[in-house]
This record gives structure tokens, sequence and C-alpha cells, in this order.
């Protein structure tokens, strides 16, 4: 399984991948391998400022549903277009074109309360 370093985790198995001001948002390999194949994501908070481990939307896999975590506080600039013909991106590249949202930032310390690749990887048992 793949965690790439670069990235800060929650428990909630999302990641977040910063970017200057602005951040990128997924779901983990562990979690998309977790739920299965994904037939639906639903993001409706673009241009709203969501908390931290505030939901931002869910994911629809064949058996179930899930929330969306936000990890870090900030605004929600912009949804993952490629997602609504290829929802199945999520399972095939969950850090590269599966990514769900791009945010901006309120405060990078929110940052500090994450996880690193190590430390996600022993909450998981990995």
């Amino acid at each position: 399984m793949n965690f790439p370093q670069e990235l800060k985790y929650t428990k909630d198995h999302e990641w977040i991948r910063l970017d200057g001001s602005e951040a990128y948002v997924g779901i983990t390999e562990f979690a998309q391998r977790e739920l299965g194949d994904i037939v639906y994501i639903d993001i409706n908070t673009v241009g709203q400022e969501v908390s931290q481990n505030e939901v931002f939307g869910t994911v629809e896999a064949v058996k179930t549903v899930s929330d969306l975590f936000m990890p870090v506080t900030g605004k929600v600039l912009e949804i993952n277009s490629l997602l609504d013909a290829s929802p199945e991106l999520v399972n095939q590249d969950p850090y590269g074109d599966g990514w769900m949202v791009k945010i901006a930032l309120n405060s990078e310390s929110d940052l500090n309360t994450l996880l690193s690749s190590e430390e996600y990887k022993s909450q998981i048992g990995a």
C-alpha cells in the first residue's frame, strides 16, 4: 500500500497535500480499498468554509455511503470535475487524479494536528 511522505493524514482516512496557500484533499488508498468500488461522489460545499473535522461531502461505494471529513479548516474552492464522469478514479489513483476538493486553508497550523505517513501507517496497522 502507498503512503506518500509529502501528505498529511487524518484518523478518518483523508489526506491533504499543501500547494502554496491552497491544498488538495482526498481519501487514502486504505480507505478506497475498504470502501470497494466507488460509484458516486457527492460534494456540494463549493464556496463554503468547512471547519476541521466537519463533513464536506460523501463518497458512495457499491455497498455503502461514507462521510468525507475536512482535515483542516478552509474554504472549498473547487471539486475535481473528473469525478463526475469517472468516480472510479478514486480507486485507481487516490493520491493523483482521484483527489476530491481543492481548498484555501485558513491556517497552516491546522496541519500540525494531522498524522505523518508513518503515524497513519501505524494507526491502520500497515
